[in-house]
């Protein structure tokens, strides 16, 4: 299948590990020029080629810093992945326990990043009949116990995928959002972030924990998604082969979530 990216430009926030360093790694592969946005510019990064920045995508002037710079080193942007989300400090907390802080923090790097980040390249994409993808979870369909905040702001980042969508599809931009479920990554993978607290609060060791995961999180497959799965979807989203395909909520959850 020809993908026709090898001419194209991209943004991918979120791109020091896991699902966004995935991405960057495919979208190289198919002869695309990519910035990289992360807090932290990991080795693992800079050994992809990708041109990067360090910025906090949570903020206003993070997400600017990397928009103007992204222009500046591509001269337009095609393609745009708004992945960023999660954050270190995820973790299992009641809706009472949820301060306004807390609220903020998690909207601003899982929802207001994409707004600022969309708002500020639509008008080389625009140009360019560009192409958007913005990683959710299914979270954002079946909320998560503890993970209120979250839960929500993905719910709106699905509904401003569609809203995008039909307003600027006229225009020949695309808007597609992935929704993965459990994804093997430091999230679930480290005793140090989110699995490591579910376990926990479960009353599990972390290896036990993630070895049980898939049976008790419902997963069809018996196993999490690797994300270089959730990498190979984004670009196949991203390229003409899905010319077709915008405001549509793509799941990548190995079976788990059977509501229609």
């Amino acid at each position: 299948m020809d993908l026709n990216l090898a001419s194209k430009t991209a943004v991918v926030t979120g791109a020091g590990r896991g699902i966004g360093l995935a991405t960057v790694r495919a979208l190289t592969a198919e002869g695309v020029r990519v910035v990289g946005a992360a807090r932290t510019i990991t080795p693992e990064l800079q050994e992809t080629g990708a041109h990067t920045v360090s910025a906090d995508l949570s903020t206003p002037e993070g997400v600017a810093t990397l928009i103007s710079g992204a222009l500046d080193t591509l001269g337009g942007i095609d393609l745009l992945v708004n992945n960023v989300g999660g954050g270190d400090g995820l973790a299992p907390v009641g809706f009472l326990d949820s301060d306004d802080a807390h609220w903020t923090g998690i909207l601003d790097l899982n929802l207001l990043s994409a707004v600022r980040a969309t708002r500020a390249a639509l008008p080389s994409l625009i140009e360019r009949r560009g192409s958007i993808v913005n990683v959710s979870s299914i979270s954002a369909r079946e909320p998560t116990d503890g993970l209120v905040a979250y839960s929500a702001a993905k719910a709106a980042l699905t509904s401003l995928g569609k809203a995008l969508a039909r307003e600027f599809g006229p225009q020949g931009v695309r808007v597609n959002t992935v929704s993965p479920g459990a994804v093997n990554t430091f999230i679930w993978a480290s005793p140090d972030a989110l699995g490591g607290a579910v376990a926990a609060q479960s009353g599990l060791d972390h290896a036990t924990f993630f070895q049980r995961l898939p049976q008790d999180f419902g997963i069809a497959t018996g196993r999490i998604t690797e994300p270089e799965e959730v990498a190979a979807l984004i670009v196949f989203l991203l390229s003409d082969a899905a010319g077709n395909l915008t405001g549509a909520d793509h799941l990548i959850d190995g079976g788990a979530l059977t509501a229609l």
